[in-house]
């Protein structure tokens, strides 16, 4: 398995950006697909973008589509949320996830391994 630590999650007002990255540790990075969740209080942990092993093929949801970017940097075993226009509604603790298999994962059952999670927090 791989290990996952995220960070770069903190308070920031509405419209504002956050950074998040998630360095990877363990085995061949490049062979994961790799994606990011978040979970709010009371709610199911959601699917927020997902990416392929090359970076050629790219999954948002539709809540954040337009606004967040997701990316990787296999050199550096590393993956990366740009979230931009941040609303009071995408505050969340934010994972980070890999899946064996290179392509594309959508939901919670289709990864492998999962970090510890970040918390983003929007205020109004």
């Amino acid at each position: 398995q791989v290990q996952l630590v995220e960070s770069g999650g903190g308070l920031v007002q509405a419209g504002g950006s956050l950074r998040l990255s998630c360095a990877a540790s363990g085995r061949t990075f490049s062979s994961y697909g790799m994606g990011w969740f978040r979970q709010a209080p009371g709610k199911e942990r959601e699917i927020v973008a997902a990416i392929n092993w090359s970076g050629g093929n790219t999954y948002y949801a539709a809540s954040v589509k337009g606004r967040f970017t997701i990316s990787r940097d296999n050199a550096k075993s590393t993956v990366f949320l740009q979230m931009n226009s941040l609303k009071p509604e995408d505050t969340a603790v934010y994972y980070c996830a890999a899946r064996v298999g290179s392509g594309l994962g959508f939901k919670t059952a289709d990864f492998d391994s999962w970090g510890q999670g970040t918390q983003v927090t929007v205020s109004s």
